[in-house]
């Protein structure tokens, strides 16, 4: 009689056992990835007006939350949105002033003009939207990810600073600058590291002339975007 309780027990203890591990199963099935970045990126200028030079790194940072919405039962295709903040900073020789009228004129820093610093830094709240593919599992966060994708960034605020051995001054808020700026990104990687690219589909400014000629420059990004949890 005694094996037979002993048995028993067994068999219900084991049920128990096996429904739990069936329970948790099913939880961390529902698994989401990557819903957390950081970018760390250098601004290359594209079409740039004649005369223009880029000096110094031109760093491009961002941070921000992603929603990770998975398409497939294997969880290894995704849709992504979020939000996040940006502050991107142009290092050159392209020089702003201000007109009595308060309106913006730009021109190429003069060669015999010995300047220090020559800065445009521009904040934005960003608004990306991915297409995902990982090899991820639910017990493991090494995998191997390619996310495409396109993101629109709200200007929030610019100042430009200008500091040479004669003259020093700065500039916020040009409203040359286009407000909105748009544009396709791709990264790749493992873990938590990833190469990015991005490309700006809109000019920076909006409408804007440099000694003559229409200004259209836009941006091209390459840096790392690091993803976690």
């Amino acid at each position: 009689m005694r094996c037979c309780y002993t048995l028993l027990a067994l068999l219900v203890f084991s049920g128990l056992w096996a429904q739990e591990e069936l329970v948790k199963k099913e939880v961390d099935s529902l698994f989401r990835e990557d819903q957390f970045y950081c970018n760390v990126s250098i601004n290359n200028i594209q079409h740039p007006p004649s005369g223009l030079r880029q000096q110094k790194i031109s760093p491009y940072f961002a941070f921000g939350i992603l929603r990770d919405m998975p398409i497939n039962k294997n969880r290894t295709y995704a849709i992504a949105a979020g939000v996040g903040y940006a502050v991107s900073v142009l290092n050159n020789n392209l020089q702003v002033t201000q007109t009595p009228d308060a309106s913006f004129n730009y021109s190429m820093v003069g060669n015999t003009v010995h300047y220090s610093k020559n800065k445009t830094t521009l904040h934005y709240i960003e608004f990306p939207i991915e297409l995902r593919w990982r090899n991820a599992t639910f017990d493991s966060h090494k995998f191997w990810r390619i996310y495409t994708g396109f993101k629109i960034s709200y200007l929030l605020s610019s100042k430009y600073v200008f500091e040479s051995d004669e003259n020093n001054y700065s500039l916020k808020n040009d409203n040359n600058l286009n407000k909105m700026q748009y544009g396709c990104y791709i990264a790749s990687g493992y873990n938590s590291l990833n190469v990015y690219f991005y490309y700006g589909l809109n000019p920076i400014f909006k409408s804007s002339y440099v000694d003559g000629q229409h200004n259209t420059m836009n941006n091209f990004n390459l840096g790392v975007q690091f993803y976690i949890l």
